[in-house]
């Protein structure tokens, strides 16, 4: 099908974004939240739904929903109800979900992508609401269906977009700048591998001219942010394609096949009746006043977005650096450390710094598949090696010659001043043997007054030799230049 057609239409897309809350306790009982536990450890009486249980909020779920709710621009309900949502399923012990219908914690929200550097997009959050996890079926290890309830009671928000976002790119940007801040928070891992975030997409295609939403289908399963972008674009293509051969989208709820890269058809999807929401008898109601909420407000960290802009206002670096570096909150973290341990606090330095942790700090962090606090090399370390830079003490060449033994730890000044590494500066030295190469290299002088400006680089390179990388590549350059005009 030609791009003509695809062009004729406008995809529709929002996001329900599950982020498992990082308490150390359930949302309604005191099991433990531990992650990889033996199957069926985390559990107890109230977990396992045994009759005449109780379920007792956890109130540091309500903190928690109620700090994403003002870091996403939410109004934040001060009446709440908890509702039961009714469905069947073997790792549902109590056969309902505790969770929020018609009175969502936090509403009305939104959040601002950066499409570029210049333009940006609102992308509306209708409702952030709390409720508890189901168990784990597992099908692949028995022939029959093996249920863990670990994971059942495990305290979730649910935060679900308004239909504002139009392509796979703008979801990728969207689910990328809501997990650094559920991250930045301290409330979720951000790790999609062991389900602490868990995505599904409704997606929808209109033609460009009509104002009404198509028929939408759910895509679950998505389990990295790459799959997102592949399922959203498979399935706006799907969409397109039947539409053109005259098919009809029906409502239904499909499943991502990474293996095979495309959706799959599982059930007719479901309605909120569906679920026969009702009031949860067992919990009254949740009241959140004022003293509450400026509490909480209180203390938010700063936020990934607000961080770059400080960088880049306070630093002087790039808008890109700025976004490098804010992605990771604990690279982020060490970049200010190593700024603040700088002899010499100035632009320059501040851009040195970033580029040493963009390049070798996050090398290693990929190449050793580990995260910044667990590597020897500390902030001090990138701060001395941008200082012996800056003041002309050592060569880049050599920062990157020494910097296998400063990943182990041990201080650039130190390695320089015991193995006497520091640069040569001398000009009266850097004369001499200058002097002596135009002497012993006549043919390359007569090359280099004939136009031939690539001589220079030879004499360069050869006085960088001759002083085993120590001399001041700018001195050096200078001073070439010099004998060279004046032969």
């Amino acid at each position: 099908m030609n791009k003509e057609i695809f062009e004729k239409y406008e995809p529709v897309i929002g996001l329900e974004i599950h982020a498992q809350l990082l308490t150390e306790s359930k949302a309604f009982c005191g099991s433990s939240t531990t992650f990889g536990a033996s199957p069926n450890t985390n559990t107890d009486p109230v977990t396992l739904a045994h009759p005449g249980t109780l379920p007792v909020l956890n109130k540091k779920v309500v903190d928690f929903a109620i700090m994403m709710g003002l870091a996403t621009n939410c109004s934040i309900r001060d009446w709440n109800l908890f509702a039961r949502k009714n469905y069947f399923s073997q790792d549902l012990p109590k056969g309902y979900q505790i969770s929020q219908d018609n009175t969502p914690i936090c509403y009305d929200g939104h959040l601002v992508i950066e499409l570029d550097d210049e333009n940006k997009k609102r992308i509306g959050i209708t409702r952030i609401h709390m409720e508890e996890d189901s168990g784990k079926s597992i099908h692949d290890l028995d022939i029959d269906t093996l249920v863990d309830f670990n994971r059942a009671g495990v305290p979730l928000i649910e935060i679900v977009s308004e239909p504002d976002i139009r392509s796979s790119s703008e979801a990728y940007l969207y689910l990328s700048e809501l997990k650094q801040i559920l991250i930045y928070l301290g409330i979720n891992t951000g790790n999609m591998e062991e389900g602490a975030l868990r995505v599904d997409a409704n997606i929808s295609v209109r033609p460009k001219s009509r104002e009404k939403f198509g028929t939408r289908t759910e895509v679950k399963n998505l389990n990295s942010f790459r799959n997102v972008e592949k399922a959203i674009e498979y399935e706006i293509k799907r969409q397109i394609e039947l539409i053109e051969s005259g098919g009809e989208v029906r409502q239904v709820t499909m499943q991502w096949d990474g293996n095979k890269n495309q959706t799959k058809e599982m059930r007719t999807k479901e309605m909120s009746h569906d679920y026969r929401y009702f009031p949860e008898p067992d919990l009254p109601p949740l009241i959140i006043k004022e003293d509450w909420v400026e509490r909480i407000r209180s203390t938010m960290p700063e936020l990934p977005m607000a961080r770059k802009y400080r960088f880049i206002n306070d630093y002087n670096i790039p808008s890109y650096d700025a976004g490098v570096l804010v992605f990771d909150k604990a690279v982020a973290d060490f970049y200010e450390s190593a700024v603040s341990e700088l002899e010499v606090k100035d632009d320059n330095n501040n851009k040195l710094v970033s580029n040493w942790v963009m390049t070798e700090i996050m090398r290693m962090i990929q190449d050793r598949d580990t995260s910044v606090s667990d590597l020897a090399i500390k902030p001090k370390h990138i701060a001395e090696i941008v200082d012996l830079i800056a003041s002309g003490t050592i060569s880049n060449k050599i920062a990157k010659d020494i910097f296998e033994e400063v990943e182990s730890g041990v201080s650039p000044k130190k390695i320089v001043e015991e193995k006497g590494l520091k640069q040569v500066s001398d000009t009266s030295l850097i004369e001499d043997i200058v002097k002596g190469l135009i002497n012993d290299n006549p043919d390359s002088v007569e090359k280099f007054k004939s136009g031939n400006a690539k001589v220079k680089g030879f004499f360069v390179g050869q006085v960088m030799k001759g002083t085993k990388g120590k001399a001041n590549p700018q001195i050096v350059s200078d001073i070439v230049d010099k004998y060279l005009q004046d032969t």
